[in-house]
């Protein structure tokens, strides 16, 4: 039997930033993750404010702004006109922008500094069953290999074992709609630092730069291909994207698809087992608040921990009742915007107008400046 004082399940942005954490605390943690190796793709391309500012003492935060693209203004638009702006320089931060960096990136950061502490990932080691008691909690493994800890973190995902072995609800719904992501290398007339939201009769997309002249796409489409093409994704920028400069797609780099589950889970904590990430809460990708709100989940869960080993059991006590109600709103707002780009195509000339006429008032903009860059939630 290994022993250690958390057991940390899953090494994505929420487990590793809470095992980075704890370790920066001196406290002895274990880690384990499903995966032969981390992730290489980019699910999540986007870093806000407010998870900087969280990262920033871990030592994490000054190496992805480093590496991401510093975009200072996220718009929607109906193709060509701008129908809301929104800006983030005049936001009271060190990081007045959106980060662009792919979450493969943003994982290896995490890793490297997990690492530095003397943390290391067990992999691939998969959770089978946990039994706690008043003391702590024993984990077996698929290996045979049992792990007993005093507190196990589950950081599994949105389908966790964690979560289930440990009897927490996890009540929502899906989406009718299918999402197409693609990574593609592009040419066109498009802001280098500024995320758009493109509204259409056709339906929405997103285009945002990412390091290394590739262009994240984002659309929402009936049935999407497992693997978009090159046709595939230049008829959504031909339909929905820019008309007056047409985007032209020459390669995508990688591409996948997904539905968009909207769920948060009955509770953060059952005795000694404790949620954080896609665990305790999964959302559309509108917004780009998935990660960013795992990862503060993560930092704040690792240092409350820390705290509890210690003999203060306070910020443990209150890790639920701070974090849930964030990831509550992040669901509603994210589920606003998904509503909103998905609307009926008779409904869309009103939808566009009224955003426009938004679009002229500086406290809507600074409102949702503050809600994008996750800082309402310090």
């Amino acid at each position: 039997m290994t022993t250690t004082d958390v057991l940390v399940v899953g090494a994505g942005p929420a487990g590793l930033a809470t095992a980075t954490a704890l370790a920066r605390s001196g406290v002895a943690v274990t880690v384990i993750d499903n995966q032969a190796e981390g992730a290489n793709t980019s699910r999540a391309a986007v870093v806000h404010a407010r998870t900087l500012e969280v990262l920033a003492p871990l030592g994490v935060a000054d190496i992805l702004v480093d590496q991401g693209i510093h975009a200072r203004r996220f718009t929607i638009r109906d193709r060509d006109r701008v129908l809301l702006p929104i800006g983030f320089t005049d936001l009271s931060t060190a990081y007045p922008y959106t980060l662009l960096v792919s979450q493969a990136q943003t994982e290896a950061a995490l890793l490297a500094r997990f690492t530095a502490l003397g943390g290391t990932v067990l992999r691939p080691r998969t959770l089978t069953t946990l039994i706690q008691d008043r003391s702590g909690v024993t984990a077996t493994l698929d290996n045979g290999e049992t792990v007993r800890a005093a507190y196990l973190v589950g950081a599994d995902g949105m389908h966790s074992t964690v979560r289930e072995q440990a009897g927490i609800g996890f009540a929502g719904g899906t989406y009718a709609e299918s999402f197409s992501l693609a990574d593609v290398r592009l040419t066109g007339d498009l802001p280098a630092d500024e995320v758009i939201l493109y509204f259409s009769p056709a339906g929405m997309v997103v285009v945002a730069p990412l390091p290394g002249g590739v262009h994240r796409i984002v659309a929402t489409v009936d049935e999407a291909p497992e693997h978009p093409t090159t046709d595939f994704v230049q008829h959504l920028l031909d339909t929905r994207g820019p008309e007056r400069t047409k985007a032209q797609v020459h390669e995508v780099v990688w591409g996948s698809r997904f539905r968009v589950h909207h769920r948060v889970a009955s509770a953060y904590r059952e005795g000694r087992v404790l949620l954080a990430g896609d665990s305790a809460h999964v959302h559309s990708p509108a917004g780009g608040q998935g990660m960013n709100t795992g990862i503060q989940d993560g930092v704040q869960l690792g240092n409350a921990l820390a705290d509890a080993l210690r003999g203060d059991k306070q910020p443990l006590d209150t890790y639920e009742a701070t974090r849930r109600p964030v990831a509550e709103q992040v669901v509603t707002f994210a589920d606003r915007l998904t509503r909103l780009a998905t609307a009926d195509r008779k409904l869309r000339p009103i939808r566009n107008a009224v955003l426009r006429a938004l679009g002229t008032l500086p406290v809507v903009r600074r409102k949702l400046a503050m809600r994008l860059s996750g800082l309402i939630y310090r």
